[in-house]
């Protein structure tokens, strides 16, 4: 196997902290659901949940730590600032909501959400993670959906003495969506790549090349995908609701892609099925 991976395999940040290498994704879970699905997860393995302020579910995913017979500090817990909420007060005071609505007193991963703002705004709320970082209210902090140039303007941000290190980049990333110029950058600054919508949102199912690969070795077309995208070094954030998917999709640690297969699912297109903040140019 791939480094003899399982569901409790990590990587390491440039914070220090370790990060599981299979993610539990909570986008749009609705909070009637969010709690019970949680625990679900949690019960299977799973030891990271990626959640967001926009998400509105912070507080019923935390709350399922404990019920599912865990210690807060057993399980790996992500928020973000929302989008439209860049900018250096602002990002503070979401921080500030996010650990009272998520009842913790720190979270162990907040990425700012998207690149919206303008330079000032997306500055203003990197000032506000490192602030953050330093008094333990998050122990890694990084971005999502940056593009290069944003990236960029942030690493000499920080290395011109704004602070702090890009721990974490989350994008989405799938054959579809592969990002080869982001997540280079990612890589060679030491940066740890999650992938959010590994699945694609379920609408490349009947992708022959899915249902070949998936037959060769006994497994679904989820789980090729979850399994492409740990062989590519990635955090990849499965999302479901039904208990099955959520099983099915962490069983993806006792099979590895050969050569061959990863070679077909280098796609070379460009094709999201989310949003694409990335190309934001202010």
């Amino acid at each position: 196997m791939v480094r003899n991976l399982t569901i409790k395999s990590t990587q390491k940040l440039l914070s220090g902290y370790e990060i599981p290498v299979l993610g539990y994704g909570v986008y749009q879970t609705p909070t009637n659901v969010a709690e019970k699905v949680t625990v679900e997860a949690l019960k299977l393995g799973y030891r990271h949940i990626d959640s967001a302020a926009a998400y509105k579910n912070e507080k019923e995913v935390t709350a399922a730590i404990p019920k599912a017979g865990l210690a807060r500090s057993d399980v790996f817990l992500t928020t973000k600032i929302p989008p439209r909420k860049n900018g250096y007060e602002s990002a503070r005071q979401c921080i500030e909501d996010s650990l009272k609505q998520a009842e913790t007193d720190y979270f162990d991963l907040i990425l700012i959400h998207a690149p919206y703002g303008g330079k000032e705004g997306r500055l203003g709320s990197w000032k506000a993670l490192v602030e953050a970082q330093k008094s333990g209210k998050t122990r890694s902090i990084g971005v999502s959906n940056f593009g290069v140039h944003h990236l960029t303007e942030l690493q000499e941000y920080i290395t011109s003495g704004g602070g702090g290190s890009i721990d974490v980049g989350q994008y989405e990333i799938h054959p579809w969506l592969a990002r080869p110029d982001i997540t280079s950058w990612l890589k060679k600054h030491g940066a740890v790549v999650q992938a959010y919508c590994p699945l694609v949102r379920n609408q490349r199912g009947d992708e022959p090349v899915l249902k070949e690969i998936g037959g060769k070795y006994g497994k679904t077309p989820a789980q090729v995908l979850i399994r492409w995208s740990l062989q590519m070094g990635f955090v990849p954030l499965p999302k479901s609701v039904t208990p099955e998917r959520i099983r099915e999709n962490s069983e993806v640690f006792d099979f590895e892609l050969d050569g061959g297969d990863m070679e077909r699912l280098e796609t070379g297109r460009y094709e999201p099925c989310a949003w694409d903040p990335t190309v934001e140019k202010d």
